[in-house]
């Protein structure tokens, strides 16, 4: 593999056109679930993949956020995207959590350590920045949901839970990871 730089993305390396051959492509099988207060593992297929729009659209808001105050950091190859993390907003009882709006890394370069290198630049983010952890609106799917566990991620407890990204993606597990030190 190509050696992979991690940057902060802002105009100077990131454009609208910068996920243009991002492969967001997620073919799911099972997915958890919320029964009562037990997570359980149901079959549930579909496949998440992304339009040139859509690719567009997440770049274009990439940017914005940055211009807003937000943060990412990308993992580029030869100047093209191959992963990036998005961070915008606080979350917690007491807006104690940065969320992590959005977090990607395209199918070819998966299970690489791309996806921990750029996870664990999103909680130095946060901690600089004087947060206590990260908030997670992640997706069920079993894949992902494993990803997120290996980093450390847990369920929010009931207290935790931001009641707009629950109420965006009714289906996604809210999770929090917190930080030490």
């Amino acid at each position: 593999m190509q050696d992979v730089t991690y940057a902060p993305l802002d105009g100077n390396n990131f454009t609208p056109l910068s996920l243009d051959h991002f492969v967001r492509r997620q073919q799911v099988t099972a997915c958890w679930r919320w029964e009562g207060e037990k997570l359980m593992l149901r079959p549930v297929a579909f496949v998440e993949d992304w339009n040139l729009e859509e690719r567009r659209n997440r770049a274009e808001r990439i940017l914005r956020v940055v211009r807003e105050g937000g943060a990412a950091f990308g993992a580029l190859i030869a100047g093209e995207a191959v992963g990036y993390v998005l961070l915008n907003g606080a979350a917690g009882s007491r807006k104690q959590l940065m969320k992590l709006d959005s977090f990607h890394v395209s199918e070819p370069y998966r299970r690489r350590g791309i996806g921990r290198h750029l996870f664990d630049m999103a909680c130095g983010e946060a901690r600089c920045r004087g947060y206590s952890g990260l908030y997670i609106s992640a997706c069920s799917a079993m894949e992902t949901q494993a990803a997120y566990r290996a980093y450390g991620c847990v369920p929010a407890p009931a207290e935790e839970i931001d009641p707009e990204s629950a109420a965006e993606e009714p289906c996604d597990i809210q999770m929090i990871c917190l930080l030490d030190g």
